[in-house]
């Protein structure tokens, strides 16, 4: 199973997708695109595709040149019915991929908050494990309206469109699944003015939301990370099975 990720900025982190991963066998090809702008060539070297968050918005395009170009790769990879996950800036380029509208600053969240989830939500894959609402760590403040042709999966008062599913497994979500303990305190070390200026005190209270919150959240992540990893088709499998007897 090969795998693409795509690093919007410097240390993302996979936190809770990169163990679901190992756990699957996954080979992981990164494409730090904020470094040389590189991306896959086409979509045949991989299995699935990932699109980490990032600082910019989606629609940064004169900044960050490359990103019309991703926007196409993530709908290629959709059409072509491999798996694809968008994560925070991700959803926001998968929702631009689609055809809904990117939402400017229209949407800020920062920290461990409550997150519903849809009738669809329930049902789906992705999420059925996780019941009809978790908590999960949030960092952004865009956001973005649903693609035609989407189904809402989770939603929030301050994000209608936490998460959407396209086809079979083109998945997005706005919130960060993936940042487990371990990738929070990577953030809050690395990030500390940022955090002070768009949530000022929570620096101070980490401790005590963190033994509120993280344990919970840490659940949630992994189980979601593993529902995706677990609808990855090998292209090699995926070519026998449809073989002719």
């Amino acid at each position: 199973m090969r795998v693409a990720v795509v690093e919007n900025m410097r240390n993302t982190g996979l936190g809770a997708l990169a163990k679901a991963l190992d756990e699957a066998g996954a080979e992981i090809d990164w494409f730090r695109v904020w470094q040389d702008g590189i991306l896959p060539r086409d979509v045949s070297g991989h299995d699935a595709l990932v699109v980490l968050g990032g600082e910019q918005s989606a629609r940064d395009d004169e900044t960050h040149p490359y990103l019309p170009e991703l926007v196409r790769l993530t709908r290629r990879f959709g059409d072509a019915g491999k798996a694809v996950l968008g994560i925070c800036l991700g959803s926001q380029i998968l929702a631009r991929a689609y055809g809904a509208d990117n939402l400017l600053g229209a949407a800020r969240e920062f920290g461990w908050h409550s997150i519903g989830v849809t009738g669809e939500g329930r049902a789906d894959p992705l999420l059925s494990a996780v019941g009809g609402e978790f908590t999960i760590f949030q960092w952004h403040a865009d956001t973005f309206s649903l693609p035609a042709g989407a189904v809402r999966l989770a939603t929030s008062p301050i994000a209608e469109n936490q998460a959407f599913r396209i086809g079979r497994a083109v998945y997005g979500t706005q919130f960060h699944f993936e940042a487990d303990r371990v990738v929070v305190e990577q953030w809050k070390a690395e990030f500390p003015d940022t955090i002070e200026r768009i949530a000022p005190g929570w620096l101070e209270g980490y401790a005590e939301l963190a033994a509120r919150h993280a344990d919970a959240a840490d659940a949630a992540g992994l189980a979601i990370a593993r529902a995706w990893v677990s609808l990855i088709e090998r292209q090699e499998a995926k070519m026998l099975s449809q073989a002719p007897a």
